[in-house]
């Protein structure tokens, strides 16, 4: 896979199909070769030159070194916001998408980010909005403590989960995964998909400077109120690592966005689910005309599917 040198670190990235640019943005601790294979084929389908990447410090992108705090101040801090020393925020790695996308020259793109990445992605189109030309936001929220949040049982079992060893991992990583997957999650195939990234990549510190930047990274509620590009905003009902609060909070931030609620996905991508999810971003997409702004007739809407 080829390295992309961009906003001073190497990014490592692959792209699929040809068409208009697409960038998926991963979530915490996730690797481009987590988004799963029959999702890009998908988009690749509906006409878009799908391309991944690793986040920095996961995968094969540049590893950091400086000490996150804790878990506990890390979880609380996203509870009670209050400062925190990290070495990067989600800023400096929206500002990574935008680099990468520099380096493939392309002008604009349509983003999609997933948890973590759909809070990337916000920021994105936030910082950098002449680069975002329609954005997707999947199971993420706005940062704003009150919404959004993990599920307080889910929280314990987080703070009390031991440290696993890499041959440990998948298993283990696919077990706290049920913790807040949906009903049609397949473990069988996560499991094995695990097994596929651990071998690639096995990063913990990585995972806990990334959950460091989330924790440290501001309110973007109002910032988003200013987000002019064509909005999808996409969240599971059974979701209880961002409970779905997220995605009601996040499309009622950003003008004539579409709220797209799906009642058996939980905090991931269920195969059942990707032709609508693709469909929705296909058509988000295609309200986008140049540089003009969304029209007055694409108020609001919010569907939950059956």
């Amino acid at each position: 896979m080829p390295l992309a040198e961009a906003n001073g670190i190497s990014i490592c990235y692959e792209e699929s199909g040809q068409g208009d640019p697409l960038l998926l943005v991963m979530g915490l601790g996730g690797q481009l070769v987590d988004w799963p294979a029959e999702f890009v084929d998908a988009l690749v389908a509906r006409g878009f030159r799908v391309i991944r990447f690793d986040n920095r410090d996961i995968g094969l992108s540049t590893e950091f070194s400086w000490t996150p705090p804790n878990r506990r101040a890390m979880l609380g801090n996203m509870v009670r916001p209050r400062d925190l020393e990290v070495g990067y925020r989600l800023t400096d790695m929206a500002s990574d998408a935008a680099g990468l996308l520099d380096v493939l020259g392309i002008e604009q793109a349509h983003v999609v980010g997933m948890s973590m990445g759909g809070m990337i992605a916000q920021t994105m189109t936030i910082e950098h909005p002449h680069r975002v030309r329609s954005l997707t936001s999947i199971m993420s929220n706005t940062g704003d403590r009150r919404n959004g949040g993990i599920n307080p049982k889910v929280m314990m079992k987080i703070l009390r989960a031991p440290k696993v060893s890499r041959a440990e991992a998948p298993e283990h990583n696919t077990e706290m995964y049920s913790l807040w997957a949906g009903s049609s999650w397949d473990r069988a195939n996560h499991l094995a998909q695990n097994r596929l990234a651990v071998d690639r990549s096995f990063r913990p510190q990585g995972v806990e400077r990334q959950t460091a930047a989330i924790a440290a990274s501001p309110d973007r509620t109002e910032a988003l109120g200013r987000i002019t590009a064509p909005t999808l905003v996409v969240h599971g009902l059974e979701d209880k690592l961002v409970v779905p609060s997220g995605g009601t909070a996040t499309a009622a931030a950003i003008t004539h966005s579409r709220l797209l609620m799906f009642p058996d996905m939980g905090h991931d991508l269920p195969r059942t689910r990707d032709a609508e999810i693709c469909d929705a971003i296909r058509r988000n997409a295609d309200r986008a005309q140049g540089d003009e702004t969304v029209s007055g007739s694409l108020d609001q809407a919010t569907t939950a599917v059956g």
